[in-house]
């Protein structure tokens, strides 16, 4: 088909698409702003300050990715908003805070994070949820603290460990 097609509706440039783009692109900077920031202790190598460029670098891809997107009216179609998707994932960031802040470390609180992501992308069942997610953060616990030595915030669970 060719542009003027009349059966093909003309592409616009997706605004919200932008918006987003544009919001990728100052989480990378921020990323970056802060990683700078970090005091390296490494004598040689990479320091802490490495893993937040990293991430920042994939971020201003997606950025750039969809900047052209929007621009040429690629990005797909929306759905309808719904917002219980959203609120659930904040209240899982929410619980994860809570829980660390309160002391209630790493495995119970990715775990709740676990499961209100996975209620909000559609899964009923919060029990077998609550099982993996128990699971799975228990071995990247390990993994972390173990295998890795680096410190996760600790709570009941964990000291057991």
């Amino acid at each position: 088909m060719t542009s003027g097609d009349p059966a093909q509706p003309p592409r616009r440039v997706d605004r919200a698409g932008l918006v987003i783009a544009a919001l990728l692109a100052v989480l990378a900077a921020v990323l970056v702003w802060d990683a700078r920031g970090l005091s390296s202790t490494t004598m040689y190598g990479m320091g802490p300050e490495a893993m937040p460029i990293v991430v920042a670098g994939g971020l201003a891809l997606l950025a750039i990715g969809n900047f052209i997107d929007a621009l040429r009216g690629n990005l797909p179609a929306r759905e309808s908003s719904d917002p219980v998707p959203v609120v659930l994932i904040l209240i899982g960031l929410a619980l994860l805070i809570a829980i660390i802040g309160f002391g209630g470390g790493f495995i119970l609180a990715t775990s709740a994070l676990f499961v209100t992501t996975s209620t909000a992308f559609g899964r009923r069942a919060i029990l077998v949820d609550s099982v993996i997610a128990l699971v799975m953060s228990t071995l990247i616990y390990l993994a972390f603290d173990r295998l890795l030595t680096l410190s996760l915030p600790t709570g009941p669970l964990e000291r057991l460990l």
